[in-house]
Protein backbone atom coordinates (compact mmCIF):
# COMPACT_ATOMS: atom_id res chain seq x y z
CA UNK A 1 0.00 0.00 0.00
CA UNK A 2 1.18 3.37 -0.98
CA UNK A 3 1.45 5.92 2.05
CA UNK A 4 -0.39 9.35 1.05
CA UNK A 5 3.27 11.01 2.28
CA UNK A 6 4.79 9.36 -0.51
CA UNK A 7 1.94 10.20 -3.53
CA UNK A 8 2.35 13.96 -2.31
CA UNK A 9 6.19 13.97 -2.35
CA UNK A 10 5.98 12.34 -6.16
CA UNK A 11 4.85 14.87 -8.49
CA UNK A 12 4.75 12.18 -11.47
CA UNK A 13 2.64 9.52 -9.37
CA UNK A 14 0.47 12.42 -7.96
CA UNK A 15 -0.62 13.48 -11.60
CA UNK A 16 -0.98 10.14 -12.86
CA UNK A 17 -3.29 9.04 -9.98
CA UNK A 18 -5.21 12.60 -10.64
CA UNK A 19 -5.74 11.84 -14.07
CA UNK A 20 -7.17 8.68 -13.01
CA UNK A 21 -9.50 10.15 -10.38
CA UNK A 22 -10.60 12.95 -12.89
CA UNK A 23 -11.15 10.38 -15.80
CA UNK A 24 -13.44 7.53 -13.79
CA UNK A 25 -15.28 10.56 -12.38
CA UNK A 26 -16.38 11.96 -15.39
CA UNK A 27 -16.87 8.55 -16.96
CA UNK A 28 -19.34 8.06 -14.19
CA UNK A 29 -20.71 11.12 -14.88
CA UNK A 30 -20.85 11.22 -19.00
CA UNK A 31 -21.88 7.43 -19.94
CA UNK A 32 -25.45 7.76 -18.04
CA UNK A 33 -26.62 10.83 -20.34
CA UNK A 34 -26.06 8.41 -23.70
CA UNK A 35 -28.47 6.50 -21.99
CA UNK A 36 -31.14 9.34 -21.58
CA UNK A 37 -33.41 9.91 -24.49
CA UNK A 38 -33.52 13.53 -22.92
CA UNK A 39 -32.17 15.34 -20.30
CA UNK A 40 -34.99 18.25 -20.19
CA UNK A 41 -38.28 17.14 -19.58
CA UNK A 42 -40.42 19.03 -22.18
CA UNK A 43 -43.30 21.34 -21.27
CA UNK A 44 -46.41 21.86 -23.44
CA UNK A 45 -46.27 24.55 -25.83
CA UNK A 46 -42.53 25.42 -26.87
CA UNK A 47 -41.58 25.53 -30.37
CA UNK A 48 -38.41 25.93 -32.48
CA UNK A 49 -38.65 30.40 -32.92
CA UNK A 50 -40.23 30.90 -36.70
CA UNK A 51 -38.03 32.28 -39.11
CA UNK A 52 -38.64 35.95 -37.91
CA UNK A 53 -38.01 35.32 -34.76
CA UNK A 54 -34.94 33.41 -35.26
CA UNK A 55 -33.57 36.72 -37.47
CA UNK A 56 -34.77 38.86 -34.49
CA UNK A 57 -32.75 37.07 -32.20
CA UNK A 58 -29.96 37.31 -34.33
CA UNK A 59 -30.15 40.88 -34.31
CA UNK A 60 -30.79 40.77 -30.35
CA UNK A 61 -26.98 38.90 -30.55
CA UNK A 62 -25.59 41.11 -32.83
CA UNK A 63 -26.32 44.26 -30.82
CA UNK A 64 -24.56 42.81 -27.88
CA UNK A 65 -27.98 42.88 -25.97
CA UNK A 66 -26.64 40.06 -23.50
CA UNK A 67 -24.82 42.25 -22.03
CA UNK A 68 -27.26 44.39 -20.34
CA UNK A 69 -30.24 41.79 -19.81
CA UNK A 70 -30.51 38.49 -18.69
CA UNK A 71 -32.89 35.89 -19.96
CA UNK A 72 -33.02 34.18 -16.92
CA UNK A 73 -35.33 34.53 -13.74
CA UNK A 74 -34.69 32.41 -10.41
CA UNK A 75 -36.36 30.62 -8.32
CA UNK A 76 -36.13 33.28 -5.48
CA UNK A 77 -39.66 35.43 -4.15
CA UNK A 78 -38.20 38.66 -5.90
CA UNK A 79 -37.51 37.39 -8.97
CA UNK A 80 -40.65 35.87 -9.30
CA UNK A 81 -42.86 38.55 -7.79
CA UNK A 82 -41.07 40.90 -10.23
CA UNK A 83 -40.45 39.53 -13.80
CA UNK A 84 -43.18 36.53 -13.28
CA UNK A 85 -42.75 32.65 -13.34
CA UNK A 86 -39.41 31.45 -12.64
CA UNK A 87 -37.55 30.31 -15.88
CA UNK A 88 -37.32 26.52 -16.83
CA UNK A 89 -34.81 24.61 -18.59
CA UNK A 90 -37.10 23.51 -21.28
CA UNK A 91 -37.93 27.52 -22.38
CA UNK A 92 -33.99 27.74 -23.71
CA UNK A 93 -34.16 24.36 -24.89
CA UNK A 94 -33.56 25.46 -28.65
CA UNK A 95 -31.17 28.52 -27.77
CA UNK A 96 -27.79 28.49 -29.34
CA UNK A 97 -26.53 29.82 -27.60
CA UNK A 98 -28.58 30.62 -24.39
CA UNK A 99 -29.10 33.74 -23.18
CA UNK A 100 -29.16 33.72 -19.56
CA UNK A 101 -26.74 36.82 -19.26
CA UNK A 102 -25.02 36.94 -16.16
CA UNK A 103 -25.60 41.12 -15.82
CA UNK A 104 -28.40 42.95 -15.55
CA UNK A 105 -28.01 46.78 -16.00
CA UNK A 106 -31.92 47.25 -17.99
CA UNK A 107 -34.19 44.52 -16.18
CA UNK A 108 -34.58 40.41 -17.20
CA UNK A 109 -36.31 40.16 -20.34
CA UNK A 110 -37.46 36.42 -20.15
CA UNK A 111 -40.98 37.20 -19.26
CA UNK A 112 -41.39 40.45 -21.73
CA UNK A 113 -43.69 39.12 -24.28
CA UNK A 114 -46.62 40.86 -24.36
CA UNK A 115 -46.05 42.87 -21.61
CA UNK A 116 -45.95 46.14 -23.73
CA UNK A 117 -46.83 47.29 -27.14
CA UNK A 118 -45.38 46.85 -30.47
CA UNK A 119 -45.41 50.56 -30.56
CA UNK A 120 -44.09 51.12 -27.27
CA UNK A 121 -40.71 48.37 -28.18
CA UNK A 122 -40.17 50.90 -31.49
CA UNK A 123 -39.92 53.94 -29.73
CA UNK A 124 -38.10 52.16 -26.22
CA UNK A 125 -35.47 50.96 -29.14
CA UNK A 126 -35.39 54.12 -31.34
CA UNK A 127 -35.39 56.51 -28.47
CA UNK A 128 -34.41 54.34 -24.80
CA UNK A 129 -34.48 57.82 -22.73
CA UNK A 130 -37.83 59.09 -24.49
CA UNK A 131 -39.82 56.28 -22.49
CA UNK A 132 -37.12 55.51 -19.82
CA UNK A 133 -35.41 58.71 -18.59
CA UNK A 134 -32.93 56.87 -16.70
CA UNK A 135 -32.05 54.60 -19.13
CA UNK A 136 -28.72 53.78 -20.19
CA UNK A 137 -29.17 51.78 -23.21
CA UNK A 138 -28.00 53.29 -26.83
CA UNK A 139 -30.36 54.37 -29.20
CA UNK A 140 -30.71 51.61 -32.15
CA UNK A 141 -33.41 53.77 -34.61
CA UNK A 142 -31.21 52.56 -37.74
CA UNK A 143 -33.15 49.10 -37.34
CA UNK A 144 -36.23 50.73 -38.32
CA UNK A 145 -34.27 51.57 -41.96
CA UNK A 146 -32.31 48.63 -42.45
CA UNK A 147 -33.91 45.75 -44.38
CA UNK A 148 -34.23 42.30 -43.13
CA UNK A 149 -32.19 39.85 -45.03
CA UNK A 150 -34.65 36.97 -46.14
CA UNK A 151 -32.77 34.95 -48.63
CA UNK A 152 -30.07 33.41 -46.37
CA UNK A 153 -32.84 32.66 -43.44
CA UNK A 154 -33.27 29.15 -44.83
CA UNK A 155 -29.26 28.06 -44.00
CA UNK A 156 -29.92 29.73 -40.54
CA UNK A 157 -32.55 26.87 -39.88
CA UNK A 158 -30.29 24.32 -41.12
CA UNK A 159 -27.65 25.17 -39.01
CA UNK A 160 -29.82 24.99 -36.16
CA UNK A 161 -31.10 21.51 -37.13
CA UNK A 162 -27.63 20.63 -37.02
CA UNK A 163 -26.90 21.52 -33.24
CA UNK A 164 -30.64 19.66 -32.64
CA UNK A 165 -33.27 21.72 -33.08
CA UNK A 166 -36.49 19.70 -34.94
CA UNK A 167 -36.72 22.36 -38.17
CA UNK A 168 -38.37 20.24 -40.74
CA UNK A 169 -37.24 20.11 -44.66
CA UNK A 170 -40.89 21.79 -44.97
CA UNK A 171 -39.52 24.65 -42.61
CA UNK A 172 -36.35 24.86 -44.10
CA UNK A 173 -37.93 24.82 -47.66
CA UNK A 174 -40.64 27.93 -46.77
CA UNK A 175 -38.48 29.49 -44.44
CA UNK A 176 -38.24 32.86 -46.72
CA UNK A 177 -42.21 32.79 -47.30
CA UNK A 178 -42.68 32.31 -43.61
CA UNK A 179 -40.52 34.91 -42.66
CA UNK A 180 -42.74 37.82 -44.67
CA UNK A 181 -45.81 35.96 -44.31
CA UNK A 182 -45.40 36.66 -40.55
CA UNK A 183 -45.34 40.30 -40.95
CA UNK A 184 -48.44 40.06 -43.71
CA UNK A 185 -51.68 38.89 -41.85
CA UNK A 186 -53.36 38.86 -44.76
CA UNK A 187 -51.00 37.26 -46.81
CA UNK A 188 -51.60 34.06 -48.29
CA UNK A 189 -49.05 32.57 -46.18
CA UNK A 190 -50.30 32.52 -43.18
CA UNK A 191 -52.20 29.36 -43.18
CA UNK A 192 -49.21 27.54 -44.08
CA UNK A 193 -46.90 29.56 -41.23
CA UNK A 194 -49.32 28.14 -38.59
CA UNK A 195 -49.42 24.76 -39.56
CA UNK A 196 -45.34 24.42 -39.54
CA UNK A 197 -45.45 26.60 -36.00
CA UNK A 198 -48.47 26.09 -34.40
CA UNK A 199 -51.75 28.58 -33.50
CA UNK A 200 -49.36 30.44 -30.54
CA UNK A 201 -47.59 33.07 -33.53
CA UNK A 202 -47.81 36.95 -33.58
CA UNK A 203 -48.86 37.64 -37.16
CA UNK A 204 -49.05 41.08 -37.64
CA UNK A 205 -46.62 44.29 -39.06
CA UNK A 206 -44.59 45.07 -35.96
CA UNK A 207 -42.63 48.29 -36.62
CA UNK A 208 -45.59 50.31 -38.29
CA UNK A 209 -44.29 50.50 -41.84
CA UNK A 210 -45.86 47.80 -43.77
CA UNK A 211 -44.06 48.39 -47.21
CA UNK A 212 -40.72 47.02 -45.63
CA UNK A 213 -39.65 44.13 -43.71
CA UNK A 214 -36.98 45.58 -41.21
CA UNK A 215 -34.48 43.99 -38.65
CA UNK A 216 -36.76 46.17 -36.49
CA UNK A 217 -39.52 43.96 -37.38
CA UNK A 218 -37.40 41.10 -36.39
CA UNK A 219 -36.04 42.32 -32.98
CA UNK A 220 -39.33 43.29 -31.86
CA UNK A 221 -41.62 39.72 -33.16
CA UNK A 222 -38.81 37.90 -30.66
CA UNK A 223 -38.81 39.95 -28.22
CA UNK A 224 -43.04 39.69 -28.27
CA UNK A 225 -42.37 35.74 -28.26
CA UNK A 226 -40.06 36.17 -25.27
CA UNK A 227 -41.84 34.04 -22.03
CA UNK A 228 -45.04 33.31 -23.36
CA UNK A 229 -45.10 30.02 -24.99
CA UNK A 230 -45.45 28.00 -21.60
CA UNK A 231 -49.06 28.86 -20.13
CA UNK A 232 -48.03 29.10 -16.64
CA UNK A 233 -52.17 28.49 -15.42
CA UNK A 234 -52.20 25.39 -16.51
CA UNK A 235 -49.96 24.22 -13.90
CA UNK A 236 -49.56 24.38 -10.16
CA UNK A 237 -46.53 27.03 -9.39
CA UNK A 238 -45.73 24.52 -6.51
CA UNK A 239 -45.55 21.50 -8.24
CA UNK A 240 -42.92 21.89 -11.10
CA UNK A 241 -42.62 17.94 -11.42
CA UNK A 242 -46.22 18.71 -13.42
CA UNK A 243 -44.14 20.77 -15.93
CA UNK A 244 -43.97 18.00 -18.41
Amino acid sequence: MIKHEAIEKNAFLLLVLSFFAVTIGGIVEIVPLFYLENTIERVVGMRPYTPLELAGRNVYIREGCYTCHSQMIRPFRDEVERYGPYSLAAESMYDHPFQWGSKRTGPDLARVGDRYSDSWHVEHLIDPRALVPESVMPPYSFLVRTSQRTDDIGEHLEANRMVGVPYSDDMIANAERDMRAQVDPDGEGVDGLLARYGDNVRIRDFDGNPDMLTEMDALVAYLQMLGTLVDFELYDADAPENLR
